[in-house]
């Protein structure tokens, strides 16, 4: 059955924290929300009938979905607080009201104060957060106050002031929570040292602080006061998990308009993360079709222009990963670091998922597509004369040299053909012998292909070095196949490739599909050998135990080694066991030679 473009959508969202925007047939947003998870969040919609009308009408009207995927489920909530407040969706309640998320503020004033507000005003005054809960504000107010005593009165502090007696310390004062700079009785500079100390905490380099905190809460257990002490506790490790700045809202960055840009060879992703007043209030990705070789920074600077434009962006700065030309009223931004290069990175990720999505309903809609797409890719990178639609890899499994035996594993269009699939068990070759016994396996592999007249593959990989590549060419050329199907052997690091007649390896990019397709052939000639080899040992230690027991015929083995598997197994399965495998008077004989070789 034909899916939707809804239900394409739904399938194909990451398993990430971030927030998403319904949007109708008209293209009007209706709803925002957060998620841990984005594609358990947004299924859950579609997947039920829900308790209230409402969100039934919501359901029926969503036509698109998109999303913003962020580094943590708290930028997620910080997020859609800024996109509720942005865009005023029709079906969100809450956050449409001025209100915002707490902030810490030291106030730039002589003797500053340090207290929370839901207004941040332009005045020099430094803020940090915002934070998604009061508690934790609470705690680190609570946490400061209790280890650095400063003044909370609204008095204007100048040294003018204090001079001319015009203040009189007040109660703080006399309980030990203030020293008294409305009276002079501590200087500016001492004071300062406090709110730099402070100023630390809140950026989160609070190692000096944490062991002021311990040593204050260490005393008060020597002095007997252990609720106290608790209570320090409790607000060391709230202050140790507090995460003391956000991506998604940021004081620091004011109205930037950020691009990234993802590419492969037929496109390129372009995602757009708009910036105003320290907040993102607006995320896009365009796809853009590759007509021939065009450079990441083409590109990108077509897509900037061509998104200011559709967006009607007016900032005078733009974020951007290298450097493009936009003409002189624009800045361009090339950070390294700092705030502003994690903006950069997430609308990086951004582009990232939204490539894997299209990727992946490309999948699922067009297979065929898909598996073209990949087979051309490998062509390239491998450097192939055809497509390699047919691949064949061969890996070795033996253990101190016992049961050697080989696997051959078989992909086509990209995928596991698993009832092509062969084991080989070594014959010609005596004790461990990689190279021989590699020599052997893909001789009789294609002498027999040959034979009985069955396709060839287009390529054949080889899971070892250049030992087992020459040891498989030596039975090509026997076959007279060399030249006629493509060869290469893989090392141990992965992304190395070896190719016969040349001493310099190939190297993969780790990012590239062509090195997932062969770490999936790896990966299943390892499992597939290993799988073998395990049950060759298995049955031989069987055999080889069962053999010995008098009265135990051929038949009886075979049905002992289906059942148990392994000859531990059998000595601790009990006689009622053995017998409803092969009968009453076979399992006591069996039960009996047991007990008489374990004493």
């Amino acid at each position: 059955m034909q899916k939707t473009a809804l239900e394409l959508q739904i399938q194909t969202l990451p398993d990430s924290p971030g927030v998403y925007q319904y949007y109708d047939k008209d293209g009007k947003i209706l709803y925002v929300g957060k998620a841990k998870n984005l594609k358990k969040r947004v299924s859950s919609y579609f997947n039920k009938i829900h308790d209230t009308a409402k969100t039934n009408v919501l359901v029926k009207k969503i036509v698109t979905i998109k999303h913003i995927v962020v580094p943590t489920e708290t930028d997620a909530l910080l997020l859609e607080n800024n996109l509720i407040k942005t865009l005023q969706p029709r079906y969100n309640i809450n956050l449409k009201d001025d209100k915002s998320y707490p902030w810490i503020c030291i106030k730039k004033e002589p003797f500053s104060r340090i207290f929370s507000t839901r207004r941040m005003v332009k005045d020099g005054s430094e803020y940090f957060g915002p934070y998604t809960s009061f508690k934790t504000v609470n705690t680190i107010l609570d946490l400061i106050k209790e280890l650095y005593p400063l003044r909370t009165c609204n008095f204007d502090l100048s040294d003018a002031n204090i001079q001319s007696g015009k203040f009189k310390v007040c109660l703080e004062y006399h309980i030990g929570n203030c020293k008294g700079p409305c009276e002079g009785y501590e200087s500016l500079e001492e004071y300062q040292k406090q709110v730099n100390a402070i100023r630390e905490i809140l950026k989160g380099n609070f190692k000096e602080s944490l062991k002021d905190f311990r040593k204050l809460m260490m005393d008060l257990a020597q002095q007997m006061h252990f609720e106290e002490a608790q209570k320090i506790k409790e607000k060391i490790e709230v202050l140790e998990n507090y995460q003391s700045r956000s991506t998604i809202v940021n004081p620091r960055i004011t109205n930037v308009d950020v691009f990234s840009i993802v590419s492969d060879e037929s496109s390129a992703y372009v995602n757009f993360l708009q910036i105003s007043h320290g907040s993102i209030i607006r995320s896009h990705t365009l796809e853009m079709k590759k007509k021939l070789q065009e450079s990441d920074e083409e590109l990108l600077e077509l897509a900037v222009v061509e998104l200011r434009e559709r967006f009607q962006l007016l900032s005078k700065e733009v974020i951007v990963p290298f450097v493009v030309d936009l003409g002189e009223n624009i800045k361009v931004t090339v950070p390294q670091l700092g705030d502003k290069k994690q903006i950069l990175n997430l609308s990086e990720r951004n582009a990232k998922f939204y490539r894997i999505e299209q990727l992946k309903q490309l999948q699922i809609v067009d297979p065929d597509r898909h598996a073209n797409r990949i087979m051309a890719q490998m062509k390239k990178d491998l450097r192939l004369p055809a497509e390699p639609r047919h691949i064949e890899c061969f890996d070795n499994s033996n253990i101190q040299g016992t049961n050697p035996v080989s696997a051959c594993v078989v992909f086509k269009d990209g995928k596991p053909s698993k009832k092509d699939y062969r084991h080989f068990n070594i014959k010609t070759v005596e004790g461990p012998n990689d190279f021989a016994s590699m020599e052997e396996v893909v001789y009789r592999r294609y002498k027999r292909l040959l034979d009985e007249k069955e396709s060839l593959p287009q390529l054949i990989i080889i899971d070892g070095g250049k030992g087992q590549l020459s040891s498989a060419l030596k039975s090509l050329d026997d076959l007279g196949l060399r030249g006629k199907i493509s060869i290469i052997g893989i090392a141990k690091r992965l992304e190395e490739l070896f190719y016969p007649d040349d001493p310099v390896p190939l190297y993969l990019d780790k990012k590239s599909e062509t090195l997932k397709v062969i770490q999936h052939l790896r990966n299943e000639a390892h499992r597939f050998g290993i799988t073998h080899h395990r049950d060759r040992r298995s049955k031989g230690a069987l055999n080889s135990s069962i053999e010995s027991i008098p009265g135990i015929g051929e038949k009886t083995m075979l049905a002992l080694i289906q059942h148990f598997k392994s000859v531990k197994r059998l000595k601790l399965a009990t006689e009622k066991e053995i017998s409803e495998v092969v009968g009453v008077s076979k399992a006591k004989k069996i039960t009996d030679f047991y007990k008489s070789t374990a004493q």
